[in-house]
């Protein structure tokens, strides 16, 4: 079984914490091998003096749907103060790291560019170089696994919550191996990454024999954070991703198309290691909420051949084709900002090919330069061997 970065943490790195005030953000996924939080573990440590709680989307406790506000709060297990990173603030402010020495990181990371807790760990690495805390990142394993790369790297004049840094969408990294490249590339905190023992980079989560606690409402199962790189870009669309049923990310539909059909269509695209089930059902809450949905089920049948970026490319153009006068881009999430899709794509090339009609196997094509130049910076902030 996996050690985590937490467990070697407590029995063999305490002298890092040693007399000094300490705050952790966490999320109710932040557990040990047993199921035992991180902040009651660190809580209970005699040796490590924690004053404070940071909590990122959906809050430490794990109850806010996504994209809602957060509110600052007390932690009844610690009676901690717990301030949100998803309210007012999506980065520590100096009143919140006033007397804070080091900041503890535990906290999973979705294994795809736009899954917020990744940015959320950034900002506090950026707060802690202004405040001159240190960070001690305690690594937890890459979901989807940290052999593959896939889809385009973000452009910079794209970076926003759901893209802080250059990173293709699927980037085959630990959260503490990222923050080990950002931080080198442009923060310069005085970060130190306590790393895992015994995980290998051909592992996905199921491989670790580690319990699986969702960090995210809307990701309740190993297997829909396996599509979520590819099907999170519907986020970007008037199609329902499945929000508000028991499959968000597995299923997607609209009122609008025929489920049967749909699933013909997709399964003679004939992409690799997937395949389509038509399926209907009503969202309760989130796009088309109390509406009857006609869609697909996702099943990934081979992980090592599935491409889910690259095949949600090739679901949209053919639903666009087909469904020309229904389906449609998501305007803004603020007034002034670029389309959601854009965001979640990391510029507006997927957008405007689709629009245009131009195939997107030029897109993914188009991939190839960039990825083999982002895996050459990758390669220097490894911690972890191969399979």
């Amino acid at each position: 079984m996996v050690m985590l970065g937490l467990e070697v943490f407590l029995r063999e790195c305490l002298d890092l914490a040693a007399g000094k005030r300490a705050a952790l953000l966490a999320c109710p996924s932040s557990i040990d091998s047993q199921l035992r939080s991180s902040r009651e573990r660190l809580h209970a440590e005699s040796a490590v003096n924690l004053v404070a709680l940071f909590g990122p989307e959906h809050g430490l406790r794990g109850a806010a749907q996504a994209g809602s506000p957060v509110q600052n709060a007390r932690d009844p297990l610690t009676n901690l103060p717990v301030h949100s990173l998803y309210g007012q603030t999506h980065t520590p402010t100096p009143a919140m790291l006033r007397g804070i020495d080091i900041i503890l990181i535990d906290l999973p990371d979705g294994g795809a560019r736009f899954y917020t807790y990744l940015a959320t760990a950034l900002n506090v690495l950026r707060a802690a170089a202004e405040s001159g805390s240190e960070v001690v990142l305690l690594d937890r394993p890459a979901p989807l696994g940290g052999a593959r790369v896939e889809g385009p790297v973000l452009r910079s004049a794209w970076r926003s919550f759901v893209g802080p840094f250059e990173l293709p969408v699927r980037y085959g990294m630990t959260i503490g191996e990222v923050a080990r490249l950002v931080n080198a590339a442009e923060i310069g905190c005085d970060l130190t990454v306590v790393p895992m023992r015994g995980w290998r980079r051909d592992m996905t989560y199921a491989d670790t024999g580690l319990p699986f606690v969702p960090s995210s409402p809307n990701l309740p199962t190993p297997e829909a954070m396996l599509l979520y790189p590819g099907a999170c870009l519907l986020e970007g669309t008037n199609l329902s991703e499945a929000r508000g049923t028991t499959k968000p990310f597995e299923y997607f539909g609209a009122p609008w198309i025929h489920a049967e059909e749909l699933a013909a269509a997709l399964n003679g695209l004939g992409l690799a290691g997937l395949r389509f089930r038509p399926v209907y059902f009503v969202p309760t809450f989130s796009k088309h909420q109390d509406e009857l949905c006609a869609g697909v089920q996702i099943y990934m049948l081979d992980r090592e051949t599935a491409q889910p970026v690259a095949a949600m490319l090739h679901v949209l153009q053919a639903i666009k084709m087909r469904y020309a006068d229904d389906f449609a881009w998501r305007e803004a999430w603020q007034a002034g900002a670029p389309p959601p899709i854009d965001l979640l794509y990391g510029s507006d090339d997927l957008r405007l090919a689709i629009d245009a009609g131009r195939p997107v196997d030029e897109l993914i094509a188009g991939w190839q330069d960039d990825l083999r130049a982002f895996e050459a910076l990758r390669a220097r902030h490894l911690l972890y061997p191969e399979g």
